[in-house]
């Protein structure tokens, strides 16, 4: 048995797998979590003087965020710091998956709390003040939407293939709770303008009940895609193209193979391999897969 050529010694070995967009994402990200926090503050105090919990919901919800999205920059900021640093041994191209994931979580735990505050309002609506409330919830829609094109759609990439492009898990985490932020506002505002103009107070807890369960949706779609990064859940497409890459010249024959994610843009490659084909050909075979970063070939 004999082992393909070792990487350099790990002080020397490059792991910057972060992305070419993780420096521009995390400044993205610094600027919606100023935004966030300040509107936030505006918000709890109105809903506080109006009376509305369409717009105190809205505000404690934009601090849950405000937290999370300061998570997240705080994991852009820890990524770029130790991403060369030898302890880990394959960078830290998940850091921000992890912060994704506990975005996610508390994604659900705020759905949770605004359903059942709302079933309860709906029992008791309460008196609002919905003229000034409704400013105030206009005010945090513009900032919300302001806030999602700072961070410029990085959820685009969802859907596109793993190893070849990519997506950063915890802009796209970020992105959803700027939507969620954006939704509660939407729907604050036509629970107070119907309370308003056509006496509908229970309106206003009865789309809160809906807003929770849009966001449910999204934090479990958040949670699924960052725990399959996490736990290096393998591209099948991918690892059916570095199988047929090896074995078509008919002088070698992938025995066992593992595939993982390492970062949003870059995979790691690990094979056995018996055969004929040295493992300078077979590298030479799997070096056109520009979403492997790191590969590792043992041969038999």
């Amino acid at each position: 048995m004999s082992t393909a050529p070792q990487p350099p010694h790990p002080c020397e070995h490059p792991r910057d797998y972060l992305g070419h967009a993780h420096d521009a994402n995390a400044r993205r990200t610094a600027w919606v979590v100023a935004l966030t926090a300040a509107m936030m503050v505006a918000e709890i105090v109105a809903g506080y003087l109006t009376g509305s919990m369409a717009l105190l919901a809205d505000g404690f919800h934009m601090a849950t965020h405000a937290g999370a999205l300061g998570v997240a920059a705080l994991a852009y900021r820890f990524a770029r710091k130790h991403a060369r640093n030898p302890r880990y041994s394959f960078g830290t191209g998940k850091v921000g998956d992890l912060a994704g994931f506990a975005s996610a979580l508390v994604l659900a735990i705020f759905a949770g709390a605004i359903a059942l505050e709302s079933a309860r309002r709906l029992a008791d609506p309460g008196q609002v003040a919905f003229v000034e409330a409704i400013w105030v919830a206009v005010l945090g829609l513009a900032v919300n939407l302001v806030s999602a094109w700072l961070l410029g759609g990085g959820h685009g990439h969802a859907h596109e293939p793993h190893h070849g492009h990519g997506h950063d898990n915890n802009l796209r985490a970020a992105y959803f709770h700027v939507l969620a932020d954006a939704l509660t506002s939407v729907l604050a505002i036509a629970a107070l303008l119907a309370g308003r103009y056509l006496g509908w107070a229970w309106l206003d807890p009865a789309v809160g009940i809906l807003g929770a369960i849009v966001i449910a949706r999204w934090s479990w779609g958040l949670m699924r895609d960052t725990a399959d990064m996490l736990l290096d859940v393998a591209d099948p497409a991918l690892a059916a193209d570095v199988r047929s890459r090896v074995e078509a010249s008919g002088d070698a024959r992938v025995e066992d193979l593992h595939i993982w994610r390492i970062g949003p843009q870059a995979q790691a490659a690990m094979l056995t391999v018996a055969g004929t084909a040295t493992a300078a050909q077979l590298r030479e075979r799997l070096v056109t897969i520009a979403a492997i970063k790191h590969l590792t070939i043992e041969r038999r």
